[in-house]
């Protein structure tokens, strides 16, 4: 089919800087929705952690301005990553697993305990979360071992991207971090799915998973704890459903339109209220209306990615992105399940919105690999890097 080029193209050409190239292929419609979900990180961030600071002896505005500063690295990143080729974001992938790898090994010896778990690793005075960058890499190669497998059916794609799933999630269980490893393993089924894995394949390892799960239910004590939580809130102590409690009573006190900013009382009650369970804070000083935008705005994200992804017709875009866009999804999903208590207690953070360090600057990277895979392709754009000269 000849190419026919569009009016923007004009534009395209004759506006050859590197900001300019980017601006005029990338896709304007994720983009701007990303920046509208950091916005409202923003406005809760103001709202929720001023009283956190206070709270364990820290500034008011701690927590506000070290959010503020992740931005500009996360936006340096989501840009950088969105400015590279399929062929260098495979390799990016692959660097960041293997430095990642690394990081676990030494996160499992030297790592920093935070409430029992072992997820962090300081680096001159900064701590890093490893896994956060290791899920999109991780997505990534899978992606583009699944994809070599359907070009050559010996290739033994399936069976090695399942070791290194395998290899992640066992990283992850001894952290411990049973939240993470049950996304990871979701979003690496929804991969196999669509690329027409047999179904017994897909059923062994949703057994295995589930064999998984009971088994930390009986060797990993907090788990129980969440889980009987969960299911018997009678039985259970003031401390364990302290969180939850007040959650849903942010809810019912904000209703549909909110007690104001400022005015919310669940920030002042709740030790997470800036970071898990900042939905709740949404929800109390917002109202129903702004929790049905931060809704709608994470599912357009999410829908728009895929349905770009199978546009492209390429098998390695459409497993990449699927993957990584249903592995945000799942992680909003899971945040504001839990602050609505329809599923066990998870402290997981909400993407793009949650403050937090490592995952806001993993995050940006995922959307910056969405962004790449997501742009126009006109002439010199679209297997070459932008850092290269236009033919």
């Amino acid at each position: 089919m000849k190419f026919m080029p569009q009016q923007d193209d004009k534009f395209i050409k004759r506006d050859s800087s590197l900001i300019g190239r980017w601006w005029w292929t990338v896709d304007r419609y994720l983009f701007i929705t990303v920046l509208l979900l950091i916005f409202i990180g923003i406005l809760l961030s103001f709202s929720a952690s001023p009283c956190i600071a206070q709270r364990i002896g820290l500034q008011r505005f701690f927590f506000v301005k070290h959010h503020l500063l992740m931005i500009l690295p996360f936006l340096f990143l989501l840009v950088f990553a969105s400015l590279l080729s399929p062929p260098n974001i495979k390799k990016l992938a692959i660097l960041i697993f293997a430095g990642g790898v690394a990081a676990l090994i030494l996160t499992y010896f030297l790592g920093t305990e935070v409430k029992g778990a072992k997820r962090w690793l300081s680096i001159f005075g900064v701590s890093i979360q490893p896994s956060e960058f290791m899920k999109p890499a991780l997505t990534v190669v899978t992606a583009w071992l699944l994809a070599e497998k359907q070009i050559d059916r010996n290739f033994p794609g399936v069976n090695i991207s399942f070791i290194l799933t395998s290899i992640f999630i066992l990283f992850l269980i001894l952290q411990p971090d049973v939240g993470t490893s049950i996304i990871t393993l979701a979003s690496f089924l929804i991969q196999l799915f669509i690329a027409g894995m047999s179904l017994f394949f897909v059923v062994g390892i949703v057994i295995a998973g589930t064999i998984g799960l009971i088994t930390s239910y009986f060797f990993i004590p907090h788990v129980a704890q969440r889980i009987d939580s969960f299911l018997r809130p009678e039985l259970s102590d003031h401390d364990q459903m302290y969180q939850i409690k007040q959650s849903l009573e942010a809810f019912h006190h904000g209703g549909w339109f909110g007690c104001g900013p400022g005015e919310g009382i669940v920030k002042r009650l709740v030790p997470d209220a800036h970071s898990d369970f900042v939905f709740s804070v949404a929800g109390e000083e917002y109202g129903l209306f702004m929790c049905i935008i931060i809704v709608f705005l994470f599912s357009f994200f999410v829908i728009r990615s895929i349905i770009k992804a199978y546009k492209s017709k390429n098998i390695f875009t459409i497993f990449a992105i699927t993957g990584i866009a249903s592995q945000l999804g799942l992680q909003a999903f899971v945040n504001m399940a839990t602050t609505l208590r329809l599923i066990p207690t998870k402290g997981m953070t909400m993407p793009f919105i949650s403050y937090g360090g490592s995952s806001l600057l993993a995050v940006g990277i995922a959307v910056g690999i969405i962004l790449s895979l997501t742009k126009k392709k006109y002439g010199f754009i679209g297997e070459r890097d932008f850092f290269e000269e236009p033919l």
